[in-house]
């Protein structure tokens, strides 16, 4: 059976843990929450193994993490302590990481290998949500550094025959990301941009979709929704190894102001 691949939302920091206690984040949060903690069983098999690529991991090449990525990498700042203290203990995935490596160089590009940063909240965050009993075996992937989105739907392309060997191909960033825009006044500008996104992402003509999102800058507000493009390179990835499959929006609330999108591509 072939997995679709995903672009899913991580969240801001450790939001859904803000609780000391364990309980419910903020109300603002929990539709997202409950989109993630839904994604595994809305899957017609359960995948021996994740490819994650996150929005906050960029390398001079694309760089395959081949180890277990513990310690985790608690990379955001100003949350209350016991925030630095979540753990999500999932096996690494070596097999699948030498599996992509060969893949991606396949396709002419070349990887680096690494086993020893942690991963990053744009990994363990949602994948605390969508599998919490740390049961499947994860590697991650980082961006290139020049954040060129063709490449980056290349690479994804390239990675598309894992979606037929149990693995499933998830980009975590976010889908509207300028940290300096908050509050209502934003929304209409977010709502314009994710219109514009969502109808190139969907595009039925798997080209035509492909050419759009090498041309997001295009977009209407785009450089207001991304002022730099890391978190929406994820979805390049997740693009291109979804191929000419049928492409949808998973997902869609409003956060912060920010109107967010998942999408799912197969």
């Amino acid at each position: 059976m072939t997995l679709p691949t995903l672009f899913i939302p991580h969240g801001g920091g450790p939001c859904f843990f803000m609780d000391p206690e364990g309980g419910p984040p903020d109300p603002m949060w929990q539709p997202m929450q409950a989109y993630l903690a839904g994604l595994i069983g809305s899957l017609a098999e359960r995948p021996r193994a994740i490819l994650l690529v996150s929005g906050h991991w960029e390398a001079a090449q694309v760089t395959i993490h081949a180890g277990d990525g513990h310690p985790l990498l608690y990379d955001y700042g100003g949350f209350p302590e016991h925030t630095y203290r979540l753990r999500w203990d999932a096996p690494g995935a070596p097999d699948v990481a030498m599996r992509a490596r060969a893949l991606i160089e396949g396709a002419g590009f070349p990887v680096g290998v690494e086993t020893a940063r942690g991963w990053d909240h744009g990994v363990f965050i949602p994948m605390m949500v969508a599998v919490p009993g740390a049961d499947i075996p994860l590697a991650q992937l980082s961006l290139r550094r020049d954040l060129d989105p063709a490449a980056h739907i290349a690479i994804g392309r390239a990675l598309a025959p894992l979606r037929d060997e149990g693995v499933l191909i998830v980009g975590s960033g976010m889908s509207f990301h300028n940290m300096r825009a908050f509050g209502p006044q934003v929304t209409p500008v977010a709502d314009a941009w994710d219109a514009a996104l969502s109808e190139a992402v969907t595009d039925p003509d798997p080209v035509r979709r492909a050419e759009r999102l090498t041309a997001w800058e295009d977009l209407a507000q785009a450089r207001f929704a991304h002022p730099r493009a890391e978190h929406l390179l994820p979805l390049m990835v997740a693009l291109g190894a979804g191929g000419a499959d049928p492409a949808r929006c998973d997902y869609r609330d409003h956060v912060m102001g920010w109107t967010v999108s998942g999408y799912r591509f197969g």
